[in-house]
């Protein structure tokens, strides 16, 4: 376990995470407002192994966690955290059938938490303006805004946000 809040454990993915990450991962509207790539089984089959083998890298800098539910240890999204030296990124995705129950805003809590922890200065996150779910939980949390774009990716307006920690 990485850490836990009141409803949910974040741990390393395992490859029993397959079937969920890909349904997760495979489901346009969860993947609207990230990068709008659809993979394949196979190549979800590929990055996750990837994700798995990343755990044990000396200089790892790109951590993608499993979020699981404490009740039924049922696979609920992911949580990821992007290191480098100039700036820390959080990120949080869930299957859709789990969207609406406070998982995004209490995962994020806890995250900060973590990073409290780990003596980290600041987080950054980064949310199309049409998430607005997400762009609230970010602002509920006093993330403030520090920088307004189009997103390379989707070509959606894109805000960056930041919290000193």
């Amino acid at each position: 376990m990485i850490f836990e809040t009141e409803r949910l454990i974040v741990r390393k993915l395992v490859f029993d995470d397959l079937l969920a990450f890909h349904e997760m991962q495979s489901n346009p509207k969860v993947m609207q407002f990230a990068d709008g790539d659809i993979k394949s089984f196979d190549e979800h089959e590929i990055e996750i192994k990837e994700l798995i083998n990343k755990y044990n890298l000396p200089n790892n800098d790109f951590w993608i966690y499993a979020v699981e539910r404490k009740t039924d240890h049922q696979f609920v999204g992911t949580v990821a955290l992007v290191k480098d030296k100039r700036e820390d990124e959080i990120g949080y995705r869930f299957l859709e059938k789990y969207w609406a129950n406070g998982y995004a805003s209490e995962i994020c809590k806890g995250l900060i938490l973590y990073c409290k922890k780990l003596k980290m200065n600041k987080l950054i996150a980064y949310a199309i303006d049409k998430n607005i779910a997400s762009v609230k939980i970010l602002e509920r949390l006093n993330f403030k805004i520090v920088h307004r774009f189009i997103s390379d990716d989707i070509k959606l307006p894109e805000t960056k946000y930041e919290l000193i920690l």
